[in-house]
């Protein structure tokens, strides 16, 4: 079983139609949406949800008010000011450190487990896929991209699945590493301009960091030839293939309001292009 994530240094880059054509493309995948903080893959491909599971991100303090002695310890020790004067829990504030029921002379705090979102499993027209949702304001989003992971993986196993396509989040942080680990490429969606330069750079030295293998496309490379240029050269500098540039076109945003993916909806060069780079990446992972 092969693994894909597509991600990109930051978000808007079009990294989830490119995802969304792939998932069109590819015969025998499981898709998996791992960008659980902005999760849009759904409004492409419509699934029909089969199965909800919670999801227990961080914890939260509870306080027994019966128990409490009104020590005003815990409000003392509190460093994110989640428990007031009156020793009320500010929900939106807890980070789940536990320090409050470490310090609780009375033991009338205890830790539980914070309803932070769901996970689901799901058909959709191009297969099985695995996506989440996470609650307003929720954090641990990593922790939710693993069991998108895992139950992509379970859905594999039991369907025979050859491979995985993941739409990764943008970004560096903990949700990133989360859904490149153990993948067996990474596709970075990069556009041409200074930002989005600097965020490709920042991308690809943590999948090298990690030693997964990495492919580069240009989106819109066209609206500036020269930053093109130098995304190329960079590239070309670093050892890593640039397999896509694909041309500013609105059709790929007349594609995405019609839930459709733009190999769907259109026989257009964009299209082309991206058939031609699913093909130079199901070279790379042997598929």
């Amino acid at each position: 079983m092969k693994q894909l994530t597509v991600i990109s240094g930051k978000g808007g880059t079009g990294k989830t139609s490119i995802t969304a054509a792939f998932a069109s493309l590819a015969g025998n995948a499981v898709l998996a949406d791992c960008d659980v903080d902005a999760a849009d893959l759904h409004l492409i491909l419509k699934p029909d949800v089969k199965k909800t599971m919670g999801f227990h991100g961080l914890n939260i303090a509870h306080i027994d008010k019966d128990r409490c002695i009104d020590c005003k310890k815990c409000y003392e020790s509190c460093k994110f000011d989640a428990i007031d004067k009156e020793i009320n829990l500010i929900k939106e504030s807890c980070e789940g450190c536990g320090v409050c029921e470490y310090i609780c002379p009375v033991d009338a705090i205890t830790m539980k487990e914070r309803d932070s979102g769901f996970a689901y499993i799901s058909e959709t027209r191009f297969g099985p896929m695995s996506h989440a949702m996470l609650k307003t304001a929720e954090e641990a989003s990593g922790k939710l991209v693993t069991v998108v992971r895992n139950n992509a993986k379970t859905l594999a196993e039991e369907q025979g699945k050859d491979l995985i396509i993941i739409d990764g989040p943008p970004g560096i942080g903990c949700p990133v590493i989360s859904a490149i680990t153990g993948v067996d490429l990474v596709l970075v969606v990069t556009e041409p301009t200074l930002s989005a330069i600097h965020d490709l750079e920042r991308i690809l030295g943590v999948a090298n960091h990690f030693g997964i293998p990495s492919v580069v496309c240009i989106n819109k490379y066209d609206i500036n030839v020269d930053n093109t240029e130098k995304i190329e050269q960079y590239c070309k500098s670093n050892g890593i293939e640039v397999v896509g540039k694909l041309p500013y076109d609105t059709v790929v945003t007349d594609a995405m309001i019609r839930e459709k993916s733009v190999i769907e909806y259109s026989d257009s060069d964009v299209a082309n292009k991206i058939i031609d780079m699913w093909n130079e990446i199901q070279g790379r992972l042997h598929i």
